[in-house]
């Protein structure tokens, strides 16, 4: 088959009465279904003034008419998906530096999109989710006005999607992706993990995410196969729906893996009568104890993936078996080229650390309207991710951080990765982050929070003996905070920028 090129030719691919969108407790919507409700949208939207490259701003709960919502639009004009937490602020900040045109929400929704929106004199779209019709059904009802002059369905080098980077330390910046480069990265997940039509994805990502959009979503329709699209993440209904979904894998950032295994124990009987076929992790380093106890529990590889927003998710991932993967790595380029560069934009040998730079179909052409951002972040055609790692001879990635996170001890350079990993061995240790905390002489020094295992008891001072035996003695936390849960981002990610504020480390 030619390459796939459009979202619209990505979705002709699934048989037309083949499941293509599901959900808890909803009849599927098939691909053919899909493919009308794409139709309908487009007719809609073109006749609302909205056409190619207008940007379509949508706040839905997470669910499947969040994920039909997002391919329907993009086959017509941008999508632009932000998280419905957002606050009215927020909303008013990233409605108007997206420059939409409209912005969609639930009917009868009080969020406060609606209130920014009004302020910005931004148009909304109700969307009516039809509850008695396939999962992902809905109809838009938006105001009148002039029919656009940019009618028709969206090209292969439109913007499919635009999303903002998460912006810890600065202004985030606006990142985006074509239709030729979305369907490159669905394309490349699908095919490494051998999906196929029978397959289908428990989806407990948000949907306003670039993880749980790609790789559980497209990956799957490029494939033929379906998504199950929860309502959101929620350990304690994570095994209800695997019981009456019954997918062959799903796809996770590893604080949801880790919530997932404290109640596998008294699950275990859904666990064995709903077999998958894998697990996926990716969006921030997976503890290997975490990814050993996931395949000892489910008895399924467990595939952890390396992506970011600026290449459309995927950009290296460990392989299926028989080939080898590795607790504590990110696996081998899996679509995209990807290499090692030192700060002068020369290319290094294996074995050497440097940043991890990458090139691709999947990888966005630039950030909009950013000169500055573009000019440090490509060099000779190669995007540099931030992340500092190393590639071994035999081609697999290991990172050993965020450069902007690597922690300098007066001098010394702590890789905060490697600290995590020597704390998440002990027995009594469910989570871990390490982070720089500031010190007066020093400029940096090291802290760490800590959750423990339920029912397990550990004190800061025994977890620092545990490190001193492991770790060199500038590496071993200083400051060891014990929580019941480390504050995360809006997508579940432990974010190390900040923590130490958050926390009250810092005077």
């Amino acid at each position: 088959m030619t390459s796939v090129k459009t979202l619209a030719e990505l979705i002709a691919r699934g048989d037309s009465n083949a499941a293509a969108i599901r959900a808890p407790g909803q009849e599927a919507l098939t691909f053919d279904g899909l493919r009308m409700l794409c139709a309908s949208t487009l007719g809609v939207l073109n006749s609302a003034g909205i056409g190619r490259g207008d940007r379509v701003v949508i706040v839905l709960p997470n669910g499947p008419e969040m994920a039909s919502a997002f391919i329907a639009v993009a086959c017509t004009a941008t999508a632009a998906p932000l998280n419905p937490a957002y606050r009215a602020e927020e909303f008013e900040f990233y409605i108007s530096d997206l420059n939409a045109k409209a912005v969609i929400v639930i009917a009868g929704d009080e969020t406060p999109a609606i209130s920014a929106a009004n302020s910005l004199n931004i148009p909304i779209i109700p969307l009516t989710p039809e509850m008695d019709s396939p999962a992902g059904t809905f109809s838009l009802t938006p105001a009148s006005a002039s029919p656009t002059i940019h009618g028709g369905p969206a090209g292969a080098d439109d913007i499919a999607l635009i999303l903002h980077t998460s912006g810890t330390t600065s202004r985030p910046k606006i990142v985006p992706l074509s239709h030729s480069n979305l369907c490159a990265s669905g394309r490349n997940i699908s095919d490494w993990l051998k999906l196929e039509p029978k397959d289908s994805c428990l989806n407990v990502m948000p949907l306003f995410h670039i993880h749980g959009l790609i790789a559980a979503v497209l990956s799957s329709l490029y494939a033929g196969a379906s998504v199950a699209c929860s309502p959101g993440f929620n350990a304690l209904k994570f095994f209800a729906w695997l019981d009456e979904i019954k997918p062959t894998w799903y796809t996770a950032v590893p604080t949801m893996h880790q919530a997932i295994l404290a109640r596998a124990e008294r699950n275990k009987e859904i666990v064995t009568r709903n077999p998958l076929r894998l697990i996926r992790s990716s969006s921030s380093s997976l503890p290997a104890p975490v990814m050993m106890e996931l395949e000892e529990v489910f008895s399924v590889p467990v595939i952890e993936s390396y992506g970011m927003t600026e290449a459309a998710h995927q950009m290296a991932s460990n392989p299926l078996p028989p080939r080898e993967r590795r607790p504590g790595c990110v696996g081998i380029a899996a679509g995209p080229e990807v290499a090692i560069m030192n700060l002068a934009g020369e290319l290094l040998a294996p074995s050497a650390t440097g940043e991890i730079v990458i090139r691709g179909d999947n990888v966005t052409v630039g950030y909009e309207n950013n000169e500055k951002a573009n000019a440090e972040g490509f060099t000779n055609g190669w995007f540099r991710t931030g992340d500092q790692g190393v590639i071994d001879e035999e081609g697999y990635v290991t990172l050993t951080g965020r450069i902007k996170e690597i922690i300098n001890r007066g001098g010394e350079k702590i890789s905060p990765r490697e600290v995590d990993d020597v704390l998440m061995t002990h027995p009594a240790v469910a989570q871990a982050v390490v982070f720089a905390m500031p010190h007066d002489k020093l400029g940096e020094d090291v802290a760490a929070a800590i959750v423990l295992r339920e029912g397990k008891e550990a004190s800061d001072k025994d977890i620092r003996a545990f490190a001193a035996e492991r770790l060199a003695a500038f590496k071993i936390p200083r400051k060891i905070v014990l929580l019941k849960e480390i504050p995360k981002g809006a997508t579940g990610k432990l974010q190390r920028i900040g923590l130490a504020k958050k926390l009250g480390l810092v005077k």
